[in-house]
């Protein structure tokens, strides 16, 4: 059995059809990782914090990668990826972008703050697919994830 499929995976995504996409390929792919999900960057700065609703550490373990969406309502992606790469306990985390925003800024920005790795959602299902199928083979399969524990 790979010992990344017991670490938890924080998806930041607001678009309930993203996200259903992204687990149903993973639940294909038999991905086991507890998976967690945060709608828009204040919850998930609360989540990665432990603060607000997720102060009881059962609630929010530390996640061993995240998936950013970059369009979120309120605290964008863009925030929460500067905050969170600032953070020395949270700036180890794989933060892999997955957005519909193809603009070279928004990519060289994100690689300026550290992401491993950013994708950009094609509007095409089966190219999605065969993008998150990669997504998956890379993270889950061919790489060592750091450890979840603080």
């Amino acid at each position: 059995m790979n010992e990344n499929n017991q670490k938890p995976l924080l998806i930041i995504e607001d678009s309930d059809e993203d996200f259903t996409a992204l687990t149903r390929m993973m639940n294909k792919a038999k991905i086991a990782n507890p998976i967690y999900r945060c709608e828009d960057g204040e919850e998930a700065l609360d989540f990665l914090y432990r603060e607000g609703e997720y102060a009881d550490e059962s609630l929010s373990p530390r996640p061993s990668l995240i998936v950013l969406d970059l369009n979120l309502p309120g605290t964008d992606g863009r925030e929460v990826l500067a905050e969170l790469k600032q953070n020395q306990d949270l700036q180890t985390i794989p933060v892999v972008v997955f957005s519909t925003s193809s603009n070279p800024r928004d990519v060289d920005a994100c690689y300026r703050h550290g992401v491993s790795g950013y994708i950009v959602k094609p509007m095409d299902t089966n190219r999605l697919n065969q993008l998150v199928k990669t997504f998956i083979e890379y993270w889950f399969n061919a790489v060592a994830l750091p450890s979840s524990e603080n």
